[in-house]
Order: C-alpha cells, then sequence, then structure tokens
C-alpha cells in the first residue's frame, strides 16, 4: 500500500536582507525533511531527532492527534520550537513579550530580518500568554480508575528486579487492575494523543490546560481519539499489558506531567489524586 504523502511547501525566504553576513541561517530555512518508516511515531521521532513532539506537531499539524503514515513526510526543525505567522505590524520587541523569549534571540534565529513574518520560536513549544482566569487548580478531581487500587510500582527511583544494584526512574505510579476494567478521564480535558509508544504501549495523554497532563499506559484498548472533548470519569481505555510493563501483573500506568522550562516533566501523581 502507497504510503500518505504530505504535500510540503518549506516558508518561502524572508523579505528582509540580513544587515550582515555575520547572521545565522534563519531556523525556517534549516528544516530536514524526515520519510516516516514503518512503526514509527511522533514520540519515537522526536527522540531521534532529540526534540520535543510538541516541536514536530507545531511544524506538521496533521500530525495532531494521530499518528504518521509510512510514507508519509514531515518537516523536521534544527531545535525545540514553534513556527507562527506574526500579526501585522509586530516587532521583534512585541513577539518577546509575548513569548519570553529575548528580542535579540528572536531577530538572530530569524535571520536578521527587519520585520519578522513568518517566525520560529526557540525554546520549548508554546503559544503566548493571553489574560485568563485565576488559575484555581487543587489537584484532579477524579482517579484513573472507580475503585482504589492497589499500587503495583511506586513513583521515583526503583531498583530493577533482575538487578538490586541497578537503579531507573519510573514517572508514574502502577496501579493493579484485571484486564478490561475502564480507565477514567482524571479531568476535564482534550484528547492529544491516542497511540501505540513502545514501553508505554496503547497510551492516551489529556491535555487539561495551564501546562498540564495526565497520561495512561499499557491500555489494552481505547475509546477515545485525538481531538475529542473530555470531561473527568469519563472512560477513555481499559486496562492491559501492551508495551513494555515494569511489573507482570495487569495494570495502568498513570502519569502526572507539568510544562516545565525543560519539557514536560512528571510528578508525583499521588500528590494530585483526590484522597
Amino acid at each position: 500500500m502507497a504510503g500518505l504523502q504530505l504535500a510540503l511547501v518549506l516558508p518561502a525566504a524572508m523579505a528582509q536582507t540580513p544587515p550582515d553576513n555575520n547572521c545565522p541561517q534563519p531556523a525556517l530555512s534549516r528544516l530536514k525533511r524526515h520519510t516516516v518508516r514503518l512503526g514509527e511515531t511522533i514520540l519515537s521521532i522526536a527522540q531521534r531527532y532529540q526534540l520535543l513532539p510538541e516541536s514536530l506537531i507545531s511544524l506538521n499539524p496533521p500530525l495532531k492527534g494521530s499518528n504518521p503514515k509510512p510514507g508519509q513526510v514531515i518537516l523536521i526543525p534544527p531545535f525545540n520550537g514553534i513556527q507562527i505567522t506574526a500579526p501585522t505590524g509586530a516587532t521583534w520587541p512585541d513577539l518577546a513579550k509575548a513569548y519570553g523569549i529575548r528580542a535579540d534571540v528572536l531577530f538572530e534565529v530569524n535571520g536578521c530580518v527587519v520585520r519578522p513574518t513568518q517566525v520560529f520560536i526557540p525554546g520549548i513549544a508554546r503559544r503566548p500568554t493571553t489574560p485568563s482566569k485565576p488559575d484555581t487548580y487543587s489537584g484532579l478531581p477524579k482517579r484513573p480508575l472507580a475503585a482504589i487500587a492497589p499500587m503495583g510500582l511506586d513513583y521515583g527511583w526503583q531498583s530493577a528486579k533482575n538487578d538490586p544494584n541497578s537503579r531507573f526512574f519510573h514517572s508514574g505510579i502502577d496501579l493493579l487492575a484485571p484486564v478490561g476494567t475502564p480507565v477514567l478521564a482524571a479531568a476535564d480535558g482534550t484528547i492529544i494523543l491516542v497511540s501505540q509508544e513502545g514501553p508505554y504501549g496503547f497510551l492516551v495523554v489529556i491535555d487539561h490546560g495551564n501546562g498540564r497532563q495526565t497520561r495512561y499506559a499499557q491500555l489494552s484498548r481505547f475509546s477515545v481519539q485525538g481531538g475529542e472533548k473530555i470531561r473527568a470519569g469519563q472512560a477513555i481505555g481499559a486496562v492491559g499489558t501492551s508495551g513494555k510493563p515494569d511489573i507482570s501483573q495487569p495494570h495502568l500506568h498513570f502519569e502526572v506531567r507539568f510544562r516545565s522550562p525543560a519539557g514536560w516533566a512528571a510528578e508525583d501523581p499521588k500528590l494530585h489524586l483526590p484522597q
């Protein structure tokens, strides 16, 4: 079967001439093309290029909510960031204020053009801050399983089962439950990933806004799709044994992640679950 081929158009050269020849080449003229191979996912491609998945999705909007297909060609940025169209009349100081990146850095990354048009914002893929309601977050309103489940493996540093001297970091908690047990959304949000992701197995990621995510892995099946709006307590899948779980008993691998300056950082889910 022929792979899906996206029509890709690299950004046109910026209209303004750089003020001198010492200016770096614009980031948007340094994009690479990657042809997706069988078995590759957004996460695996991002890891291959040492990028965040959000950076790939920003440059390749069709990837949002779904994995790429074999043969599909996607654009790879030289480093993490997002592409935006600058508002008419915007200046580099305007964009610096909106995105929290110094104006001189934005100026050089984008080839030292006088007026910004198509712009690459380096760093964590994020949108400009806008006035919003105060953040009243005080924890997740729901548990990811209807009944309180025993802990199979806790969050944090763990000893490998076959080698007590070998340690690994477990970025979530494993909640023991029979295969097929419904898995529930811990809070309202939007499904941003429904995929099979290596060791995670069948994985669902929910974005809850204000830089928060929950992740549900090792599932046996999905009951949602990318882009779907979810309510707290809604079923999103079922417990399984997919991927490469760290323990043999059937369980839900559950993570809580917050956006930090270094990317999506895992936090102890027990701190966020209702008592």
